[in-house]
């Protein structure tokens, strides 16, 4: 079906024919519209315009005024302003028809898109996110650019856009000489039993790498042969690659694992390691020096930067390939670079990576945009995230001292998230054991990602389980809770009562400033896609859930006192508010359970 424009974008289009009728010399200015404590909206646009008409803003607002259809003075049998009115310098205060609210929430609500457009000029996205290290453990720094990157991905291809993931996982560098070598000596190491789960997965790698380690530090012979297994590697001898390649798939069982624990879907397909660029890394080098963006310096080949600088004030190169003849991080990701605008025919790059490699992406993109690999038709953009916190503001860490793995994480968050499932279960709902532990992953894991996109990626913030898990609050659960509220009542209703819009009802507050949120949704999935902002989408699903709450509170539905006509309006409202909700959640990566 076809978009419904807003209120607002209707609004604003009426507000801006009636200036250019009631003041053609104005040309198409802006009534600059906007949400107003003192109405439904205002137009702030008089006061720029009398400035250059030399005009008094007030006198210019009144005419206006005089080219709007306003229901009291219209012949228009569906009006969407019910009054206007002229306040202070030349404000114009503006109200919608209640009949306008539901007749567009009606028509939204015929839309399987709730009335949202797509993108006017879709493009194609590859997005860099969820990037873990092959024979290691994910930890609790995994988190962000793993949910960060997949409530993107949702939005983006929701309006529209053609998105390509990637995972540019660790699985290149001088480690895995050790691990294949140890592997090499000691062929039972991981042959005695294929890892059918994440858990065994990662014991098994845990346990090679800890042992490779002990002999690579205790014998001086062991640690040269590992390092001859380096050059083999990386010369692509065929025993040194399909002992690799055994790493390679273990750690992605155990990926994958806790991937499936964060409700999120990693394809073998998108998982695009260092390795994966290899075989371009000679010829990025030698472009970059051919067209004197990179020269070398002291052996190695470098860019030079004379307005990027380093935390010193120093001016820091970037060193693409070392005097050694080795190849560092630059070399990948500036063949990463050229294989996704050349070959994936990107529009759009976007990196969701902690912000503190920000210097490090600002120099690559600069190199590529000096060669041309980047350019105004071709962008890219570090989505840089902060960092999670503990209780006590430090980087979030176990008790003694070390990285928090990220599956106790998500267990634990499962485990609370089902003891209050229990405890209301108990009151109200008597689910089983199994739905009740079905419920607490869905709110546990929900709760932990919402925590993260209900942030600003920039920022740092404070990991409390106790607050995520809470039904008070800025939460998944206090949302998750106002969507099972509804689907309660819209069991509850009796035979014969129905989602049904009703626009010629009178409105009470609380089910204007309802209606009137519900339609800025699309507006808002616009916004957030064009900025790359979840937390932008989280603010709206939280306002949208509080607004229910009053309505709730002050508009009884099922026994609403105008009648069954009434009782319908009240349904759909219900419905509509459930139906946003669960929409929104889902591009948040956030299930949404039909009891709780």
């Amino acid at each position: 079906m076809a978009s419904v424009p807003s209120l607002a974008a209707t609004v604003h289009q009426r507000v801006a024919d009636a200036l250019s009728a009631a003041l053609p010399e104005a040309g198409s200015a802006d009534p600059l519209l906007r949400r107003s404590d003192r109405a439904d909206f205002q137009a702030n646009g008089m006061l720029a315009l009398a400035k250059k008409l030399q005009g008094n803003p007030r006198e210019l607002a009144s005419k206006v005024v005089a080219h709007l259809p306003v229901a009291a003075t219209s012949a228009d049998p569906d009006p969407v302003i019910a009054d206007i009115e002229v306040s202070g310098p030349g404000f114009l205060n503006i109200t919608i028809a209640d009949s306008a609210i539901t007749a567009t929430l009606a028509a939204r609500a015929a839309d399987d898109r709730l009335g949202v457009p797509f993108a006017q000029t879709p493009g194609t996205t590859v997005i860099d996110y969820a990037q873990p290290n092959v024979a290691k453990e994910m930890h609790v720094g995994h988190l962000r650019s793993a949910v960060i990157g997949d409530a993107v991905v949702r939005i983006l291809e929701f309006a529209g856009e053609k998105v390509v993931r990637r995972h540019h996982i660790g699985d290149w560098g001088t480690q895995f000489g050790m691990l294949i070598q140890y592997l090499i000596e000691h062929p039972h190491e991981l042959d005695h039993k294929d890892a059918s789960s994440g858990e065994e997965a990662m014991s098994n790698l845990n346990r090679l790498y800890k042992a490779a380690r002990a002999l690579f530090d205790a014998d001086p012979e062991f640690k040269e042969r590992s390092r001859r297994r380096v050059v083999d590697l990386q010369a692509g001898d065929e025993e040194t690659i399909a002992l690799w390649r055994k790493f390679v798939d273990e750690s992605k069982i155990y990926f994958y694992s806790v991937f499936d624990k964060l409700d999120i879907e990693i394809h073998d397909p998108d998982v695009v390691g260092e390795s994966g660029y290899n075989d371009m890394l000679a010829e990025t080098c030698r472009l970059l020096e051919e067209s004197g963006v990179a020269v070398r310096s002291e052996g190695a080949l470098c860019v030079f930067f004379d307005d990027i600088k380093g935390p010193e004030g120093n001016p820091v190169p970037l060193i693409v390939q070392k005097s050694d003849g080795g190849f560092g991080y630059a070399a990948t990701d500036l063949s990463a670079i050229r294989d996704r605008v050349q070959h994936l025919k990107a529009d759009t790059l976007l990196y969701v990576v902690d912000a503190r490699q920000s210097l490090h992406f600002k120099m690559v993109f600069e190199t590529a945009r000096r060669i041309g690999w980047l350019n105004d038709q071709v962008h890219a953009v570090q989505l840089a995230f902060g960092t999670v916190l503990g209780k006590d503001g430090k980087p979030f860490k176990t008790r003694a001292g070390e990285t928090v793995r990220l599956e106790d994480l998500l267990n634990e968050a499962t485990e609370r998230a089902a003891a209050v499932v229990r405890e209301k279960s108990e009151k109200k709902l008597s689910l089983t054991e199994e739905e009740i532990l079905e419920r607490g992953a869905q709110v546990g894991v929900g709760a932990v990602k919402y925590a993260d996109l209900s942030t600003s990626a920039s920022r740092d913030y404070k990991f409390d389980l106790d607050q995520m898990v809470s039904l008070n609050g800025d939460t998944s659960v206090y949302l998750q809770y106002a969507y099972a509220r509804i689907q309660s009542i819209l069991r509850l209703a009796q035979e014969g009562q129905r989602p049904l819009a009703h626009p010629e009802l009178p409105l009470t507050k609380a089910e204007r400033a309802l209606g009137l949120h519900l339609d800025q949704f699309g507006e808002t999935l616009g916004e957030v896609a064009a900025g790359f902002e979840p937390h932008k989408l989280a603010g709206y699903l939280y306002q949208l859930a509080s607004l229910y709450t009053t309505f709730y509170d002050q508009c009884p539905v099922l026994k609403a006192e105008g009648g069954p006509s009434q009782v319908e309006n009240r349904l759909f409202l219900c419905d509509i508010t459930a139906r946003t909700l669960r929409q929104g959640m889902t591009l948040l990566g956030i299930r949404t359970p039909e009891r709780l």
